[in-house]
């Protein structure tokens, strides 16, 4: 299948995290129109965001895909739907979280959509498993690499994960 490269964004801070990413992962494989063309490492990073919380892990996905962005959107919901995400405050923990980072380098703004992912050139725990992932990726608004990006910041609390 020839289509257009998207980069997703897997996070997971409750219950089996390992698990929810690995069932992401095998949800969008099932999906017609997406292909998996890659996966980082998974890394282990403090949370960012209100109240106690345990340690998210964290990932990113490349995938080829045919959907349209609002398409690809509405199934990543879904599959954060069907991993027990409940969406109760900002920055709250999660089962599972999904965010569509880059597609294609599209530059859109829609009503719940923006791309690239507004706030990707600004954590660690997203360049790191990035670069990993899709080292060629250039930022299409900022036009620096992912490793660029990363240049400037602490990305310290980006572990790789090794399972107990």
């Amino acid at each position: 299948m020839t289509g257009t490269r998207a980069l997703v964004a897997l996070g997971s801070n409750l219950g089996d995290r390992a698990g929810h990413l690995l069932g992401a992962v095998a949800a969008l494989a099932r999906r017609p129109g997406v292909r998996l063309a890659g996966l980082s490492r998974v890394y282990e990073t403090e949370p960012v965001g209100p109240g106690e919380q345990g340690p998210y892990l964290n990932a990113v996905l490349a995938v080829e895909t045919k959907l349209e962005p609002l398409e690809l959107l509405e199934a990543l919901l879904a599959i954060e739907r069907a991993h027990g995400r409940v969406r109760r405050e900002r920055w709250g923990p999660r089962t599972l979280d999904l965010d569509l980072l880059d597609l294609g380098g599209r530059v859109l703004e829609l009503p719940g959509l923006s791309l690239p992912h507004p706030h990707l050139h600004e954590r660690a725990f997203v360049l790191v498993p990035l670069a990993d992932v899709a080292p060629d990726w250039r930022h299409p608004l900022l036009d620096r690499t992912a490793a660029e990006l990363l240049s400037g910041m602490d990305a310290g609390g980006v572990r790789p994960w090794r399972p107990a």
